[in-house]
């Protein structure tokens, strides 16, 4: 009897092994995204309000809910990571399969390069140096902010940067000599920060 009764539990772990590996193929997904929940809410590698680029995906985080996390879209069809007005429901599995890049968190700020073409013939190194000049106008209020932003997040990110103040690089084009302006912005500025610099480059 011992041996029957062995023989027919032995049947039903191994139809339980099946139904269970049946059940975790068809679940997949819905198991992972209940894991990147869990790994949102304990490591949060972003929070509600962060803007964060997933995927081929980036935007302001608006939402956390079990199953997906919603943003606001930046980008796309849209210059300068201005909104798009459309939100994006990504599932939260996605967190474990593709890099997840914050641009709020710890810092605040981020390089923004301007490139400026000009003709051979022009005065390349008066451009230079009027490019710089203008960038040096601009920079003071953001580079003090994020030199303070450093500080108070050292601790926590080995944020080590030595020079935040903005320059000027020149490098030869097919058509001209190009001049790229790399200043610190406000990740939320980008645009405003770029129409005020190419006004004063105009003016100019």
């Amino acid at each position: 009897l011992l041996r029957i009764w062995l023989i027919q539990f032995e049947n039903f772990a191994t139809f339980l092994g099946l139904l269970s590996a049946g059940v975790a193929i068809a679940l997949s997904d819905v198991l992972k995204n209940l894991a990147g929940w869990a790994y949102i809410l304990t490591r949060r590698p972003f929070r509600t309000g962060d803007r964060i680029e997933v995927g081929d995906h980036a935007g302001d985080v608006i939402d956390i809910r079990v199953f997906r996390f919603s943003i606001l879209e930046i980008g796309n069809w849209v210059h300068a990571d201005q909104s798009t007005g459309r939100i994006i429901h990504v599932p939260n599995g996605l967190v474990f399969t593709s890099p997840v890049a914050n641009f709020t968190e710890g810092f605040g700020f981020i390089w923004h390069e301007i490139p400026f073409l000009i003709t051979f013939e022009s005065d390349w190194k008066r451009a230079e140096a009027v490019f710089a000049s203008i960038l040096g106008e601009i920079a003071p209020g953001i580079t003090g902010k994020a030199a303070e932003r450093i500080k108070a997040t050292a601790r926590e990110y080995r944020i080590k940067y030595t020079h935040l103040t903005p320059a000027v690089y020149v490098s030869v084009e097919d058509s001209g000599v190009l001049l790229t302006g790399r200043v610190l912005v406000s990740v939320r500025q980008r645009r405003a920060v770029d129409q005020d610099i190419w006004k004063k480059l105009l003016h100019s």
